[in-house]
């Protein structure tokens, strides 16, 4: 199917290639459908495209690029509605947001997904994770070693 975006212009993606959020995204509890898009210019970095509103796209990344030790941890419940019995086969994103200091991820409320069978949710994590982690630190770290 074509999928006109007004960040990544029009793109061909397959039926097989869009997410199902049951519950959407926190704050954007009406947008079930979604694409993951890798960026042609970091590819640390992807994208969550909404299939419904060509003009909301989120950034993701992988948590355990910037943050090695970070673990989820949810009520067994949340995985139901991944049709997963363990976390372990969750593929896990975070979102990347922007504040007045810089980039951060939101470790609370991760994205899980089922690969298998296309199915995606955020969940908001029982243990003690930051909503804001400032993607600053590691990388004036990475600079100042190099």
């Amino acid at each position: 199917m074509l999928l006109h975006t007004t960040r990544f212009g029009t793109i061909q993606v397959e039926t097989d290639d869009v997410f199902l959020f049951s519950n959407g995204l926190i704050g954007l509890e009406d947008f079930r459908r979604w694409v993951l898009l890798a960026d042609s210019q970091n590819d640390a970095v992807g994208w969550l495209q909404s299939t419904s509103h060509p003009d909301v796209a989120v950034a993701v990344v992988s948590p355990r690029r910037f943050v090695p030790e970070y673990q989820v941890r949810i009520p067994r419940g949340e995985l139901a509605q991944l049709q997963l019995d363990e976390l372990d086969r969750a593929f896990v994103l975070t979102l990347v947001s922007r504040n007045q200091h810089g980039l951060t991820l939101n470790l609370k409320a991760p994205v899980l997904f089922n690969l298998d069978r296309r199915l995606a949710c955020q969940v908001v994590t029982s243990d003690d994770q930051p909503l804001q982690w400032d993607l600053s630190v590691p990388i004036l770290k990475m600079r100042r070693s190099a």
